[in-house]
């Protein structure tokens, strides 16, 4: 039986590309992630892993000894790089450096998925955003990402590892963290469904416009990535459409029937932003056949009710 690693397994993406392997495929799957997460609902061995430690990938890796890798571990948020670049770079230059050093000594070289970013074009050339269009990255987390991907091609090429790489846009669904916009809509809006919070909404850049992808869309895009990926390739994952962020929590607030005042928060604004973000999704469709399918409306319809779950929870 085939194995398949799931290198920050018990985050956003990491639990919904469990589920999507076991319905998709015939792998057994294992997960890893820092000390003291938890994924018993995913009903799969769980490493303790701390990315940043060669020793502890290299371990993993001799005990596991996966078929394919989908390293997803990343320090993901924007904001934060500005704060911790430091902890930015150890998490996503030095520990991508760490698995791909271990697969190396791996006797069966495994097959490796390295998730990047959008972030990485910056203010790119033209929209929609091709492969092929320049690098302009405009934080330090795309500059780690940008950094990650110049370092899968280059093993690719030198050492002849099977990476194949990508590019992943926003994406959304049940069960994102509330440091996202969309997902922070929809818990502001449940806070206030429940009398939690007054009716105000506080938002950073409303103008911005963004190609949102569902979550569950995605993991199915990695997988099929996996199976039909090129080696060396970067492929772009995302809707291929622009949606403005206030039209995104217009949608939010009308699925939840709140009506409520909408504030700027300077706190949620970033030093450098992108005014408009779209994807050219024709590279990974022709070579995988992958095409979205989930609905903006049911993404955010699933996240309402998954903080309205959380929510209650807490009440």
């Amino acid at each position: 039986m085939e194995r398949a690693l799931i290198i920050g397994g018990t985050g956003f993406v990491g639990r919904c590309l469990v589920n999507c392997i076991k319905q998709e495929t015939g792998w057994d799957i294992y997960a890893a992630d820092l000390p003291g997460t938890d994924c018993a609902d995913c009903r799969v061995p769980l490493y303790s892993l701390d990315i940043t430690e060669e020793k502890s990938v290299t371990d993993l890796l001799q005990t596991v000894k996966p078929d394919y890798i989908f390293h997803l571990a990343a320090q993901s948020s924007v904001g934060l790089s500005w704060k911790k670049p430091g902890l930015t770079i150890d998490i996503n230059i030095k520990g991508a450096v760490h698995v791909l050093e271990a697969a190396r000594s791996c006797p069966r070289k495994p097959r490796i998925l390295l998730i990047g970013s959008s972030e990485e074009y910056g203010a790119a050339d033209k929209v929609p955003i091709g492969e092929d269009c320049r690098a302009n990255p405009g934080n330090l987390y795309a500059v780690t990402k940008l950094c990650q991907n110049h370092i899968g091609r280059l093993y690719a090429g030198a050492y002849g590892l099977d990476i194949i790489l990508t590019r992943s846009f926003n994406h959304i669904g049940p069960g994102q963290g509330d440091t996202f916009a969309a997902s922070d809509f929809c818990r502001q809006a449940a806070e206030i469904e429940l009398g939690m919070r007054p009716p105000v909404i506080y938002a950073g850049n409303l103008e911005a416009q963004r190609d949102f992808t569902d979550v569950r869309d995605v993991a199915r895009a990695y997988v099929l990535l996996m199976r039909r990926g090129q080696r060396g390739e970067t492929y772009n994952v995302g809707s291929g459409r622009s949606v403005p962020i206030s039209a995104v929590l217009e949608k939010i607030l009308a699925l939840s029937g709140v009506k409520a005042e909408i504030k700027t928060d300077a706190g949620k604004f970033r030093p450098l932003d992108v005014p408009a973000v779209r994807a050219d999704i024709r590279k990974i469709t022709e070579a995988c056949g992958w095409v979205p399918s989930i609905p903006l409306e049911k993404s955010l319809s699933d996240m309402l009710d998954y903080w309205r779950e959380v929510l209650t929870l807490r009440v």
